[in-house]
């Protein structure tokens, strides 16, 4: 993977189908390596290309996060993620954001039963495994917020009381990065609880005859069973995997080198908002995730750089006249890693 490679796109240093036990792991960790690798295939019966997308994915399952996805529309974002739930098979809902969307839609309310004389909880669409937001910027902030608790504590109060929501449970929010109009901007808080911002890209040339072939044969996007997907992983693998990575080691040098990206993001001219301690900490997080999917038990700077810009590029911001000089989050990413010391 190049320079060019850390920031332009998500992970995808490594290819965590071809990959082996590392020293030490036993037969449960090696399992779940091999059923989460196994998930990309899965997917491919559906969904042609993405697979870095599908990494981006199984890390932000992996360390319990979230992840924000960003394509025009059209680029298979739904179908993935039906495809992805499916592969794991848990649950997976699709939430429409529009304008009028109230909060309550998101996490459910009290309807009043008359045959019981009683209120009951009608549950909201949060209520599941995966839940694609789509085109989360097109809702009101108190709407937004609304999925803030839910992310951030794996829960949501509903009239005081506080609902616990499945796991795993995972957000992919998308938005369109070319449609500005009738679109809200999402607030810090609620970017910074996102653990990766993944760029859905328009299909390659091959890719795209790919599809068109796959759609010429008779595949219907709605008939995922037909795509032959099968469940060949689930909840129990992602919680072997997130003890196992738990176990994954980071030098002092490593955590170092995390620190000094960080801090070089509040340092740098065109930056008016750099990387919190949060986002520090969620970079130490996927590194992890991804050595032990490529098959160690131990971080290496490569891992840092090659996720250092899905981690932090929605954590940024960048100053208005270095804007208008064409800086971009990503871009200012790829100088910093490339002036910051790499620990030998």
């Amino acid at each position: 993977m190049n320079a060019d490679d850390l920031v332009a796109q998500p992970p995808g240093v490594a290819d965590p189908g071809q990959i082996a036990a590392s020293p030490g792991s036993g037969p449960v960790t090696a399992d779940a390596r091999a059923a989460l690798a196994a998930v990309r295939d899965e997917v491919g019966r559906a969904v042609v290309g993405q697979q870095s997308v599908v990494s981006g994915l199984l890390i932000a399952l992996i360390c319990e996060g979230h992840v924000l996805l960003e394509g025009v529309p059209g680029v298979a974002k739904t179908l993935l993620i039906r495809s992805l739930a499916d592969a794991l098979s848990v649950q997976s809902k699709r939430l429409q954001f529009t304008p009028d969307l109230m909060p309550g839609d998101v996490t459910g309310s009290l309807i009043f039963d008359a045959r019981t004389a009683a209120f009951e909880f009608r549950p909201g669409p949060v209520f599941t495994n995966l839940l694609l937001a789509d085109e989360i910027n097109r809702t009101p902030p108190k709407t937004q917020a609304a999925l803030l608790e839910a992310m951030a504590e794996g829960q949501v109060s509903v009239d005081g009381e506080a609902r616990p929501l499945p796991v795993p449970f995972l957000v992919a929010a998308t938005q369109n990065p070319v449609e500005y109009e009738g679109t809200y901007q999402l607030p810090e808080a609620q970017l910074d609880r996102f653990l990766l911002k993944l760029t859905v890209p328009v299909p390659e040339r091959s890719e795209e005859i790919a599809i068109l072939g796959r759609h010429a044969a008779g595949f219907d996007p709605r008939d995922l069973a037909a795509a032959g997907i099968r469940p060949v992983a689930g909840p129990g693998d992602l919680a072997a995997a997130r003890a196992a990575v738990r176990g994954v080691r980071v030098s002092d040098e490593v955590t170092g080198y995390i620190v000094d990206i960080c801090r070089a993001t509040r340092l740098a001219p065109p930056i008016r908002l750099g990387v919190s301690p949060r986002g520090a900490t969620a970079l130490l997080a996927t590194s992890r995730a991804w050595a032990w999917l490529s098959g160690r038990d131990y971080v290496t700077p490569d891992d840092v750089k090659a996720l250092a810009g899905p981690t932090l590029r929605h954590r940024i911001q960048v100053r208005p006249e270095a804007e208008l000089d064409g800086a971009t989050a990503d871009g200012v990413l790829l100088g910093l890693l490339a002036a910051v010391p790499v620990p030998r």
